[in-house]
């Protein structure tokens, strides 16, 4: 009988250990990255929703039919032989339309005897003071029965493609602030350039350029000591040429800047320099305790 060998002595694992932590691991790095999965939120799509539901609830109803309850009537056939029987429905005419009110005609325009003559001494006093530049055609001054035009070519105000105005420019818009500081009309300062396309990161187009232009000088008068509520900056670009801009002649007379100044006072601009005024002169509102509280003394 053969003798049986005895089975080798198994010595005791001491790594399995590493199994149960490998699995450990692997579950909460799955835990974590399910965690992560559910906080990060996505603001793409986040943002179309909010869309999606804003223009739901906001959008106007899709029909406006009446809903129909019961049974609908069944329409008929009408031939054509008694259609043509049906008296057709004849509209009247609309009346004539009344011809727009001539300049100067209309009662809201109409300027009394004394602003006349008030426009009349403004107009004298630019002329007379800006004679010189008048004479040299730097300075144009046109007078109607509605307001007073004072149009200043840009060559004497603004470096070219700038809207800081050169020092040469200062003495004289001084002199016509002057004249304007005493004065209650509303004043617009228009800016017009030529038609020469402008690209800079500061004026993107002429648009910019001459509203920039008109706001410098709006900021001078308003230094000068002319109230800012009777102000207002205007920019044209290059959309209302006086003068053909193919020749450099006209476009330097369509680089200016034009002061307006009307002879009937812009309603909506004097009620706010009247409320200014009553603001600055009446004096503060008492404050008003509280019976429950000393009106003197420390509380």
């Amino acid at each position: 009988m053969a003798r049986r060998l005895p089975e080798p002595e198994e010595h005791p694992n001491h790594e399995r250990w590493l199994i149960s932590y490998a699995d450990f691991i692997t579950l909460l790095f799955a835990f974590f990255v399910v965690m992560y999965s559910i906080s990060s939120v996505n603001e793409g799509k986040f943002r179309v929703l909010s869309e999606s539901l804003v223009a739901s609830f906001r959008s106007p109803l899709k029909s406006l039919d009446p809903i129909q309850v019961g049974e609908l009537a069944r329409s008929t056939h009408v031939p054509d032989s008694e259609l043509a029987r049906v008296p057709a429905v004849v509209t009247p005419p609309l009346p004539p339309r009344p011809e727009k009110e001539s300049s100067g005609d209309s009662q809201e325009e109409r300027l009394t005897e004394e602003q006349k003559q008030n426009m009349i001494r403004i107009s004298e006093q630019i002329q007379e003071s800006m004679k010189p530049l008048i004479d040299s055609d730097l300075i144009d001054v046109k007078r109607t029965e509605l307001w007073v035009e004072v149009a200043i070519k840009s060559s004497i105000l603004f470096p070219s493609g700038s809207a800081r105005l050169s020092p040469e420019a200062i003495p004289t818009l001084e002199r016509i602030a002057a004249i304007l500081v005493p004065l209650p009309n509303t004043i617009d300062v228009e800016g017009f350039t030529d038609n020469v396309p402008i690209s800079t990161p500061i004026y993107p187009s002429n648009w910019e350029l001459s509203a920039a232009r008109a706001a410098s000088v709006v900021h001078l008068f308003v230094e000068k000591g002319v109230d800012p509520l009777r102000l207002a900056a205007i920019g044209y670009g290059e959309y209302h040429p006086v003068a053909d801009n193919s020749t450099p002649e006209g476009r330097s007379r369509n680089r200016r800047v034009v002061l307006v100044i009307h002879g009937a006072r812009d309603k909506r601009r004097v009620a706010q320099v009247v409320r200014k005024n009553e603001r600055q002169e009446s004096p503060p509102p008492e404050p008003a305790w509280d019976s429950d509280f000393p009106a003197t003394g420390d509380l």
